[in-house]
């Protein structure tokens, strides 16, 4: 048996540290997980009180069209019901794309560091991938568009950005999506979306009839708080969505899953509540930050990046002792910084402690 030689030398996704595994490890009883970005504050209510009712008929195929969840979605975003494609999670809308569009001969642009699966995906399809150095955590755009030719089928921009958490400005993406040539698929990931409250953001949606080479992806794993069940989505041109199907499987997002989904959209409550929460907390770590004298890319996500005077493996281990599972930077491609999800108010005071802590300690 002959496996693509491309994947002899890449890595499957190796997950962080689970909860069970760290208390068990370090003998600690609670374990904070501020690492994956989920939402702390977990999902809607009125999803929880519907799930049981949820979990019938488990023996009949899901509806692989998502005929119910995509009628209400098209509704909330006042799109039509054709532009929308549904994944396991958005992440499997990422390997979609590449499963469509690129092959050997073909060539892919996107940051880096940013959201590892454009690069994972594009590889095992055999394109070429050209990776653009961020600049202080920003997409540099106009570097970006020179690599851009005639081989190129995907530029991918990621907004905000994932490790940094910075956004692209309106200006910066119209300049972008104005100039890109009408062959490449310009794919926006916005798995942060809920979480942006900036002046000067990209309405994505609204620009689609513009610049109907792009595709908007979306998830309802963050802010939603429904990572477990997987369920995100593309909104595109109908013609962009046709290509796409085929590279779908047929029952790739769970009965429990667009059901909940549809629930959860109801609740914007609950998307309210958990963003402001997010943002005062996010405030207060910017200002402890700023009193300790660590800097940090000014971010848009439920994330935060920190530059750090040591190693992001070695905060990363002593907060693990402290019962804190954050991201370090050296695995991001960001060497001396941790991504810290923002939690709730207690654990962020508890983790600000720790992290003062080993300042403080003479080892840094």
């Amino acid at each position: 048996m002959k496996a693509k030689e491309i994947l002899k030398t890449m890595k499957p996704y190796t997950p962080g540290k689970g909860i069970e595994e760290v208390k068990k490890e370090y003998g600690l009883e609670r374990i904070v997980k501020l690492a994956s970005n989920e939402n702390p504050f977990g999902f809607s209510p009125k999803v929880e009180k519907e799930l049981p009712k949820l979990i019938s008929g488990l023996e009949i195929y899901p509806d692989g069209y998502g005929a119910e969840i995509r009628r209400k979605l098209a509704s909330f975003l006042a799109v039509n019901e054709k532009q929308l494609i549904f994944g396991n999670g958005s992440d499997e809308i990422v390997q979609i794309i590449c499963r469509t569009f690129l092959e050997s001969g073909a060539n892919t642009v996107m940051a880096a560091p940013t959201f590892p699966q454009y690069r994972h995906n594009a590889l095992i399809e055999g394109a070429e991938v050209r990776e653009v150095p961020l600049v202080d955590g920003h997409h540099d755009l106009d570097r970006m568009l020179e690599e851009v030719d005639e081989q190129t089928r995907v530029l991918w921009i990621c907004t905000p950005n994932n490790p940094t958490g910075v956004h692209i400005v309106k200006d910066q993406m119209e300049a972008l999506l104005e100039k890109c040539p009408d062959h490449v698929l310009v794919a926006i990931d916005e798995a942060y979306f809920e979480y942006m409250d900036a002046a000067d953001a990209f309405d994505s949606i609204s620009a689609l009839d513009r610049f109907p080479n792009t595709i908007i992806l979306r998830t309802f794993s963050k802010a939603y708080g429904l990572a477990g069940l997987r369920i995100g989505y593309g909104v595109a041109h109908p013609d962009i969505i046709r290509s796409l199907e085929p590279a779908r499987e047929p029952f790739n997002t769970s009965t429990v899953a667009q059901a909940a989904a549809i629930i959860a959209l109801d609740d914007q409550k609950f998307i309210q509540e958990t963003v402001e929460e997010n943002r005062k907390n996010k405030q207060i770590l910017k200002e402890f930050c700023e009193e300790v004298g660590l800097s940090y890319y000014d971010t848009q996500a439920n994330f935060l990046l920190i530059h750090l005077p040591c190693s992001g493996d070695e905060m990363f281990e002593h907060l693990l002792t402290k019962g804190f599972i954050v991201r370090s930077g050296e695995a991001l491609g960001l060497p001396n910084t941790i991504r810290l999800t923002i939690g709730k108010e207690e654990d962020m005071e508890e983790v600000q402690k720790a992290i003062k802590e080993k300042l403080t300690a003479g080892e840094v």
